[in-house]
């Protein structure tokens, strides 16, 4: 891990204070002395984004203890980032190397960051975690600010946000998940894929959640994504292993006590459409004692796979060639299902039909088929609905089709659009925001000055983090584009903005009046220490707090 990680934190740096910095003769050093302290400490005035790192982590305000310059240039660039997700801390990264004068921001409901990294990647992919040593170096310098545990919308109103801001960007990401939409479908036993995940990443609104494992032995997971292939990888893998990981001791109780055996992954179309990833795959194939089926596969792929494209072929590869566990050897196994819809989910009936108990028992499929002049070896072909319906027999059921965004309180306060079919904020694909009635005509003339989207709320749930990471820079490089072109923000019109620029010390106060209490970078910085702390006693990388009242107790905001 990048040394910075375990550094004590730059003090944070006011925007005034900022601007006067940047434009300070160049690889020079001074000593000012902090109005806060009786003592002293160097201050690095050359273009950097970071101050020594062993001064004291606190707000440093140079004028204040006599620092000055002739240069009276624009004020620094204020931005405040809406979630603490992969999006939002890349968007930062990038800014904050391309602009040096920027100050950002960034805000989380929980008291905790980094959004899907903490709570969406499975525990026991953790090299997909590494993302987090850049987030350390992006809230390493005295640009940025973290405030945890402050709800944007509820806690703090966007439209008591605008004046002190030049830009918001929402990085909210998706907090839903889509439905099936069939009878049954709220039947106790019925799980989305992301409350499961959620649940046994410790994310505190689900900390409580208790699927039951121990209902019966089939599985059924409707979906044909990574998400899809994690649930199935969780409900079979060896508990020894996951035991190491940061997975949730709540998690690992109930996955002790499972009695499920098989499961069985469900999507609409064929293998060539589906989602997931070679790595997904392999990884469940690799299970000592878990054992594959797939009845339908081999009529699903051309006889030369070789003829596909070099990424399906090493999928079809994986899934052909199958588990190397015999029948007689496998406890648990797993299957793909193509070219089939949810129909309906069922409680037990007895043989008058009538219903027994309220929990799931079966879930019924109506087969699909390819649409007349699909081609099947297209990503993209189109499937419709045939008569035939199947049924699985299924003691629990997960549906993963996918997360949702939802509107954040207070976007029409600021004049912001939301599509509600799509999901997500209207944006120019960029990342500027635009309003429908000034576009679509021309989209640029229906950008809402100084508000901008990046992430899922951008583009859709869709792709990993790498994907997630180009979208950020794309939207980092639109928000550098128009601040150097002195274009409209928030609070201004061309070339001139009348924000106050004080961002998070401008509203402060309301916050702290309803008695919450913020969490900073040190403050979780705490959390972490003692998260890891308790995994080491466990023999566990990490042991999450799963709620939010230990998490702020171990912050030292109890």
């Amino acid at each position: 891990m990048n040394a910075i990680a375990h550094a004590r934190r730059a003090p944070y740096v006011c925007a005034s204070c900022i601007r006067r910095l940047h434009h300070a003769a160049p690889r020079t050093a001074r000593t000012y002395t902090s109005n806060k302290t009786n003592g002293s400490f160097p201050v690095a005035a050359a273009r950097s984004p970071r101050f020594a790192l062993k001064a004291p982590a606190r707000a440093v305000h140079l004028l204040r203890n006599g620092y000055s310059t002739a240069s009276e240039k624009p004020k620094p660039l204020r931005l405040a980032i809406i979630g603490s997700g992969p999006a939002g801390f890349y968007t930062a990264h990038r800014l904050m190397k391309q602009v040096q004068d920027v100050v950002v921001d960034m805000y989380e409901k929980l008291p905790v960051p980094y959004g899907l990294v903490r709570f969406g990647v499975a525990p026991d992919h953790p090299e997909v975690k590494n993302c987090q040593d850049t987030f350390e170096e992006v809230a390493a310098s005295p640009r940025f600010n973290y405030i945890g545990n402050v709800e944007i919308g509820k806690t703090l109103a966007l439209a008591d946000m605008k004046p002190h801001y030049d830009a918001i960007l929402f990085a909210y990401g998706a907090s839903e998940d889509r439905k099936l939409g069939i009878p049954g479908e709220d039947l106790p036993g019925v799980y989305s894929a992301r409350e499961f995940v959620g649940w046994y990443n410790g994310h505190p609104q689900f900390a409580h959640l208790k699927p039951e494992l121990d209902s019966g032995e089939r599985a059924v997971v409707i979906g044909h994504g990574n998400v899809a292939l994690d649930v199935a990888r969780i409900l079979v893998a060896p508990l020894a292993q996951l035991r190491k990981t940061d997975i949730a001791e709540h998690a690992v109780a109930a996955l002790a006590r499972s009695k499920i055996k098989r499961v069985e992954v469900v999507g609409r179309r064929g293998p060539l459409q589906a989602s997931y990833t070679v790595k997904e795959a392999r990884e469940l194939m690799q299970f000592q004692k878990v054992g594959f089926k797939s009845t339908s596969l081999r009529n699903l792929y051309p006889e030369n796979t070789k003829t596909l494209p070099r990424v399906q072929q090493r999928l079809a590869d994986v899934l052909l060639k199958g588990s190397t566990v015999s029948k007689q050897e496998h406890k648990k196994r797993w299957e793909l299902s193509f070219m089939k819809s949810p129909h309906a989910i069922h409680v037990k009936k007895n043989r008058l039909n009538e219903p027994i108990g309220d929990h799931v028992h079966s879930i019924e499929f109506q087969k699909t088929r390819f649409v007349p002049g699909a081609d099947p070896l297209s990503k993209d072909a189109r499937v419709e609905l045939d008569d035939e319906i199947v049924t699985s027999e299924a003691s629990i059921v997960f549906r993963s089709i996918g997360y949702k965004s939802t509107p954040l309180p207070g976007l029409s306060d600021l004049g912001v659009p939301f599509d509600q079919k799509l999901g997500i904020i209207p944006n120019d694909a960029h990342g500027r925001i635009i309003s429908p009635s000034e576009g679509p005509g021309n989209l640029s003339a229906g950008h809402l000055p100084g508000l901008y989207a990046v992430g899922w709320v951008k583009r859709g749930p869709t792709g990993v983090i790498v994907s997630t990471m180009m979208d950020a820079f794309t939207t980092a490089d639109v928000i550098v584009e128009d601040w150097s072109a002195s274009s409209p923000f928030l609070n201004g019109e061309k070339g001139r903005s009348t924000s106050t620029g004080l961002g998070w010390d401008g509203v402060k106060d309301n916050v702290l009046a309803q008695g919450v209490k913020p969490v900073d970078w040190e403050a979780w910085k705490r959390i972490d220490k003692a998260e890891r702390e308790r995994g080491k006693e466990k023999g566990k990388v990490r042991l999450k707090f799963v709620d939010e009242e230990e998490m702020k107790a171990a912050a030292g905001l109890a």
